[in-house]
Order: C-alpha cells, then sequence, then structure tokens
C-alpha cells in the first residue's frame, strides 16, 4: 500500500480509502450479515488500508466502529452528515439547524465508538446550499473542532447530479475547507481544471469518489451513459459504435476497465485519496491492487484526454 499525506490535515493517508457507501454499503445492500461487512473493513487495515469513510446515510457507522475496535489510533475516519432535515429533498432549502448538527455528529461518535472523528464532511451539499453551510453549519463544526470532537472540517459534492461541480467551486470562495470530496473518473475528468487546480494551491485534501461506478462495470450502462455526453454534444456519435475504450486493455495496458479507472484517478495530481467500496474480500483485494499500480502510459492519457477532456455533462453512475 501506497501512502501520502492528506493537504494541510498533515494526516499520512493510504492513497486507497475503503467506502462504507455507494451502492454496496460493505455488502448490506447485497445480504452481508454485519459480521460480513465487519470482515470487510477489518481485510482492507489487513491490506493497508488506514482510510475509512462512512456516513450517517449509510448506515454502517456501528459496523465501523465494531471493525475498528481496539485498533482506533490506526485509521483515519471520514464520516457525514446531510444539511436537510430527515426526508426533505436533497435539493431542498428544509436545512438542519446549527445544533441539529451537533447532534448528528454526537450520534456519529457514539456509532463509531470513537470520542472523536478526523474528518466531518457536510455531505452531499448542492450549489444552492453552500452559502447556508458556510453560515450555518461551519461554525457549529468549528465548535466542535475546538472541543476535540472533530479534527477536520470537510465538504463533499452531490457529484451524481452536479457534474460541473458548482458546489465545489462556489465552497471554494471560503477559505474552511480542510478536505473536499470531489467526483472525477476519465469519462467527466472536468474537476482538473478547476477545482484540483485551487486545492492543490492551498493545499486542501481531496477524496475522489465514483472513480469506478455503474458505467464502468457494467456495459449497457457505459452505452446510456456515453450517449448522455452525445446528447450534450461533448462526445462524437461514433463512440456509440466501436469499442472505444479497447485500447484500455489492449497490450497489457491494464488487465480491466476497471483496473485503468482506478490507476487513471489514482495518479491524478491533486487527488489524495481513492475511494472504493465493496462487500467482497476477493473484489476488494482487486481494487487495492488496482490503486496501488503505476500511472497509465503517457500515450494512453492523451488518448483519454482527446476523448474525453471535454466532458462535464456524465458522472458515470
Amino acid at each position: 500500500m501506497d501512502y501520502t499525506t492528506l493537504g494541510r490535515t498533515g494526516l499520512t493517508v493510504s492513497v486507497a480509502g475503503l467506502g462504507c457507501g455507494g451502492a454496496s454499503r460493505l455488502g448490506q445492500t447485497y445480504g452481508n450479515s454485519v459480521g460480513d461487512s465487519v470482515a470487510i473493513v477489518r481485510e482492507a487495515m489487513d491490506l493497508g488500508v488506514n482510510f475509512i469513510d462512512t456516513a450517517l446515510a449509510y448506515r454502517t457507522e456501528e459496523i465501523v466502529g465494531e471493525a475498528i475496535k481496539g485498533e482506533r489510533d490506526k485509521v483515519v475516519i471520514s464520516s457525514k452528515s446531510l444539511v436537510i432535515r430527515r426526508g426533505a429533498s436533497v435539493h431542498s432549502a428544509d436545512f438542519c439547524s446549527g445544533d441539529e448538527m451537533v447532534e448528528r455528529v454526537e450520534t456519529s461518535l457514539r456509532r463509531l465508538g470513537t470520542d472523536y472523528i478526523d474528518i466531518y464532511h457536510l455531505h452531499g451539499v448542492t450549489a444552492a446550499q453552500v452559502p447556508h453551510c458556510v453560515n450555518e453549519f461551519v461554525p457549529a463544526l468549528q465548535k466542535l473542532r475546538d472541543q476535540g470532537k472533530i479534527r477536520f472540517i470537510a465538504l463533499s459534492e452531490r457529484f451524481i447530479s452536479d457534474t460541473t461541480h458548482d458546489a465545489a467551486r462556489l465552497a471554494l470562495r471560503h477559505d474552511c475547507w480542510d478536505v473536499l470530496m470531489i467526483g472525477f473518473n476519465f469519462l467527466n475528468p472536468s474537476a482538473r481544471h478547476d477545482v484540483l487546480k485551487q486545492t492543490r494551491e492551498r493545499d486542501i485534501g481531496v477524496l475522489d469518489m465514483f472513480a469506478v461506478r455503474r458505467a464502468l462495470s457494467k456495459p449497457d450502462a457505459l452505452a446510456e451513459t456515453l450517449k448522455i455526453a452525445v446528447d450534450a454534444g461533448q462526445l462524437d456519435a461514433a463512440v456509440l459504435k466501436e469499442n472505444v475504450l479497447g485500447f484500455l486493455t489492449e497490450n497489457g495496458v491494464a488487465a480491466s476497465l476497471q483496473e485503468a479507472a482506478y490507476r487513471f484517478c489514482r495518479h491524478e495530481p491533486g487527488i489524495d485519496v481513492v475511494l472504493t467500496g465493496t462487500g467482497n474480500k476477493a473484489h476488494l483485494a482487486e481494487n487495492l491492487a488496482s490503486i496501488n499500480k503505476p500511472p497509465l502510459p503517457a500515450d494512453v492519457l492523451d488518448r483519454l484526454e482527446a476523448l474525453f477532456g471535454g466532458v462535464d455533462s456524465i458522472s458515470g453512475n
């Protein structure tokens, strides 16, 4: 496992982070027992992962808490809370209060079985929600930081619907973020043009989500996703009629499309941790091995840039 420094936090973190949400939620979505999911977290730790990302909304905090018992000092824990009231639309302005945000952090601490969380995110924030987050929630999190209950303040964007990073770009107008969670993959590398440039200049740590989602793991989903970019005028329709990504697995470049996708993200300047999630130990080991492999060849990166460098209309989900 390779390690790096997570921006200005100074934390030493594995370049591969275990994501405890996503479609799998440590296999909980697909029928894993709690014990099975605890074993996934422990396996990741045994394989060198020391960065674990969860959230109230994932309902996996208690699993993480069980897995890290007796080893809290060996891991960096990231958790999150949505900024809206329970049951409200994710895009709404029906915000919880600063006091309720504090209660949510306290709930996460109990579920995780710890007295501090290393990185706490405002979760899935839209551009319209950023001003309220800065004015209402950041001060509440700063007080929790002063009390030692969280160490660093973060924000994750809602990339699935904010493929142009409007929330992240607006959030970066305010110097209160130690870490950002950004959607980035080779189908939509648009974050490099603005967001990653700013985070690098300001030494803000970056966690990468969506390195591999449905489009890069299911052929039918890839075709559907590429058509969205074609309809947006960002890709030529020819990509729908040929094996447009075949060059990634030819001539020994990568063993699979997923490996190529992880390597693309892992070596992007400005990205510190690439998140991967699964409920299967063999799949976990495969993903971690991919993230720790060398960069893709320069000519392959050039072809990806020529194809997708102007795309910002799809998330890959």
